[in-house]
């Protein structure tokens, strides 16, 4: 099982496929992009992630990695494609589908057939076996089938590729077997064997549970505005206790899995998931909190202007997927204000990322959404000596409060309502 076909190069299967063909395997990468295809060609990337330009030239240069718009016949088939949301808060497995509909001419008989993408649980029993087995191999006997989710973080996803621990699930013993060989071959961590449906459940399992406490610190943070306290402080405390660890609130989540995938236990459950779909509603209502609250701080300004620090996700990626900051964005447009935008990680977006300086120029509220570190190093008279009224509202407790005020900024700070 020396040749791999990986379906999708984004932010898993690029990394992943070039881990591989720096681990030995013949790699054939497809995407339906041609531009992608053509970048990753070049040895050169789409994607903004720490030492994978650098993977992406070797693999290519060695003649391991090959990108491609069509699969073609190989031993292995990794299917890492996105699993979005429908406008109904459903999984859109379209992706998928499409994915394992263009591998049914290549298999042969002992191909194997790895599903990475995040997907509810059932997905590979129930979507992928009946589409795979049209090829005229019947999944068991004739060809294997399993489940390996990733369980990386963006800005780290190379060192955790290969650090972290892997679950894999196989429709059978065999295939999970098989599939183990795969990434035994580059991966450190340990790795733990089990059936597919509990493959699929765990990496679900995984982001719920960080959802629904980012969800409790939301809360949390506006039950301490309405009481007047600092729910910073009240967490600090909190976690003194040795057996407690509030999550940090924030002007929403984003990311393709936890805000996602809760909501795929959602659909396939609805009746037992009461909690789940109340901590997605939580904070899928940040961004809307986000935009009362500035509208608050500029009540009486004519024409107001607002500059926002971010629209990444989250601090140090150009990863924008299911990101709050967009979603706040359009509200403060949508509420009339004018907005001005600096990302210094996002190249394609779809709001403009100004210079710093224009971004400040004739501003009202400086809004930070997204913690870059580039962040941290704005001088507070920097800002001051471009803005037209001084004030700060830090929805991620990022900066130096106090050094803010002392250059006459009055700063207000999601879940602190004391300011």
């Amino acid at each position: 099982m020396k040749r791999v076909c990986v379906l999708g190069l984004g932010y898993i299967g690029l990394p992943t496929a070039s881990v591989l063909a720096a681990n030995g395997f013949e790699v054939l990468g497809v995407d339906v992009s041609e531009h992608v295809v053509n970048t990753v060609n070049e040895g050169n990337i789409h994607i903004e992630e720490p030492g994978l330009h650098t993977l992406v030239q070797a693999a290519t240069g060695s003649g391991r990695l090959r990108a491609t718009l069509d699969p073609e016949p190989c031993d292995v088939f990794i299917i890492a494609v996105p699993t979005p949301l429908t406008k109904d808060k459903r999984a859109d497995m379209s992706f998928v589908t499409r994915a394992a509909e263009s591998i049914v001419h290549c298999l042969r008989k002992g191909s194997l057939v790895i599903l990475e993408s995040t997907s509810p649980p059932g997905t590979c029993v129930e979507l992928l076996k009946p589409i795979l087995e049209r090829s005229g191999l019947k999944v068991g006997p004739d060809i294997h089938l399993a489940h390996c989710p990733e369980r990386v973080l963006p800005g780290r996803i190379l060192k955790e590729l290969i650090d972290n621990d892997r679950v894999i699930g196989g429709y059978d013993s065999e295939s999970a077997e098989r599939a183990k060989e795969i990434y035994e071959a580059f991966v450190e961590g340990k790795i733990f064997l089990t059936n597919a449906t509990t493959a699929e459940m765990v990496k679900i399992l995984e982001n719920t549970y960080r959802d629904v406490n980012i969800a409790l610190a939301n809360e949390a943070a506006l039950i301490c505005e309405r009481l007047g306290i600092d729910f910073w402080e009240a967490a600090r405390f909190a976690n003194r206790h040795p057996r407690v660890n509030v999550h940090s609130a924030g002007p929403g989540v984003g990311g393709h899995c936890i805000s996602v995938d809760p909501w795929f236990l959602v659909e396939k459950q609805p009746e037992e998931a009461r909690m789940i779909r109340l901590a997605r509603e939580r904070n899928d209502g940040m961004p809307a909190h986000v935009v009362q609250v500035v509208k608050g701080l500029l009540t009486n300004v004519e024409t107001p202007k607002i500059a926002v620090l971010g629209m990444a996700y989250k601090g140090n990626v150009d990863d924008l997927r299911e990101s709050p900051a967009l979603n706040v964005i359009k509200l403060l447009i949508a509420e009339g204000f004018t907005v001005s935008v600096n990302d210094p990680h996002v190249r394609h977006a779809p709001f403009l990322s100004e210079p710093i300086e224009s971004c400040l120029a004739n501003a009202d509220c400086l809004l930070l959404l997204t913690d870059h570190d580039e962040y941290k190093d704005l001088e507070p008279a920097f800002a001051a000596a471009r803005m037209r009224l001084p004030i700060l509202f830090d929805t991620r407790n990022q900066l130096d409060h106090a050094a803010w005020q002392a250059a006459g900024f009055r700063v207000k700070l999601l879940g602190c309502g004391s300011a």
